[in-house]
């Protein structure tokens, strides 16, 4: 039984399926492709993402305001929630929306999706990261009432480290769902530099 793999086979073992795509491409529409994805990804980049919190503040605010309000009575007085004795603020690290960004980027830097399936996945993501974020401060809200003391360090985790998961544990579901082979930055690297070994 061999245990180990000699290095180049390895190699060959784990990107062989690009080197198959990268036979198989349309050299034009790639590079307009890849200029497009991540033209896009600047651009949603700008005014340090911006049109994320324009988005979803409101669908982050409104939905988690009501479910605390189900729970707990809260008063709602936009862009505060009075819970208790604590009033609740949902400010730019609630709505996370570098994450949202992050999951956008990872969407745009992955060759080998249609733009429709794109546009998909996209929609679905972004959904899916929505629905994570008003649970956690639902949860977070919950700890605040019932476990005081155990708030900001929590707080603390959820802000710097839970955001990051979710966007990895929705992207690999991802990847799962829709079978999507191409790795981000990696796929496209890979192609433009056999193309410019092709060119030379």
């Amino acid at each position: 039984m061999r245990i180990i793999k000699e290095k180049k086979e390895v190699h060959k073992d784990l990107f062989i399926r690009h080197i198959k795509t990268e036979e198989k491409i349309n050299e034009k529409e790639f590079i307009i492709n890849l200029i497009m994805r991540y033209a896009l990804a600047f651009l949603f980049s700008l005014g340090s993402f911006w049109i994320f919190y324009v988005v979803f503040t409101p669908l982050t605010f409104y939905p988690s305001a009501l479910i605390l309000k189900i729970l707990y009575n809260a008063t709602i007085e936009a862009p505060f929630i009075l819970l208790g004795k604590y009033t609740v603020f949902i400010d730019k690290a609630c709505v996370a929306g570098s994450a949202y960004f992050l999951m956008f980027l990872i969407n745009m830097a992955t060759h080998g999706i249609s733009w429709p399936k794109r546009i998909k996945i996209v929609l679905l993501n972004f959904g899916s990261l929505l629905i994570l974020n008003i649970l956690r401060i639902g949860f977070l809200a919950i700890l605040l009432l019932t476990l005081p003391g155990l708030y900001d360090v929590t707080h603390f985790i959820f802000w710097h480290f839970v955001s990051t998961v979710f966007v990895i544990a929705i992207w690999l579901f991802t990847l799962k769902a829709y079978k999507i082979e191409g790795i981000p930055f990696f796929s496209d690297w890979l192609i433009v530099k056999n193309m410019i070994k092709k060119k030379r």
